[in-house]
């Protein structure tokens, strides 16, 4: 049975590891190499470092970052923000990153999935897709959640899955920061729809939320913030917790 993964996500804005609630309202949370290492070593299956602001401002992601992270864990490490094409990819792969996220880019040119999967192998591009409730209906947003699209959740999910991704994270954008649980109907939904594994994101507020979105939300990986940073939930526990409800971790 393959486990279930563990994902603390950095967002950086600044240099500087970042939370907000519904993607504002931003604190800061510590240095994202520290944090990094800490990780590493509690238990952490693998690690997401989003330049959260380098869309919208335009630019590349932080390479020295990066590399600086990288220096720090062993265990498998993903990027995402301002990724625009093979170059980006290519010199984030050098700098250490074993996977890349990208989620405004594959929106605004869809192509690029195709590209980047034929380049380096879908196993290490995960397209991130924030997406919020409407009137019943998962909208896709992009540039961080700042602008709505006419893109459906579970059709844009197929797509990028036929297009080549080898991973889609997942953050419900009316979840994120409220610690109120994940956005377990969707992602069950979404596990149906594609056949890649999906990773959660937005909500986790105790250990309980982790075990519902593995059992009820069928999900392969979950991923959270402000639980980890703030030391509210300490990823050992939340292993041991885990396999008492008979849900497969790496311990």
């Amino acid at each position: 049975m393959l486990t279930k993964r563990i994902i603390p996500c950095l967002d950086i804005k600044n240099g500087r590891t970042v939370k907000g609630v519904n993607f504002v309202d931003l604190r800061d949370a510590g240095d994202p190499v520290e944090l990094a290492k800490q990780y590493a070593q509690l238990g952490a299956d693998e690690l997401v470092f989003l330049d959260i602001s380098a869309t919208l401002e335009g630019r590349k992601t932080m390479h020295d970052m990066v590399l600086r992270v990288a220096e720090q864990v062993n265990i498998p490490f993903t990027v995402g923000g301002g990724i625009s094409s093979i170059k980006d990819v290519d010199d984030l792969l050098h700098c250490g990153a074993d996977k890349v996220s990208i989620n405004s880019s594959a929106i605004k040119r869809p192509e690029l999935v195709n590209e980047l999967s034929k380049k380096f192998g879908s196993q290490c591009i995960v397209v991130a897709i924030d997406a919020k409730e409407i009137k019943g209906e998962w909208m896709v947003h992009l540039a961080g959640g700042t602008i709505p699209t006419n893109l459906n959740l579970f059709e844009w999910a197929k797509d990028v899955e036929q297009r080549g991704a080898g991973e889609i994270l997942f953050t419900s954008m009316n979840n994120d920061g409220t610690k109120s649980g994940f956005a377990n109907e969707a992602l069950a939904k979404l596990s149906k729809t594609v056949n890649i594994p999906i990773i959660a994101s937005g909500g986790a507020g105790n250990i309980q939320h982790f075990i519902d979105t593995f059992k009820a939300g069928k999900a392969d990986a979950a991923l959270a913030a402000s639980v980890f940073h703030f030391g509210e939930i300490e990823i050992l526990n939340l292993k041991r917790e885990l396999r008492d409800q008979d849900i497969a971790v790496r311990l």
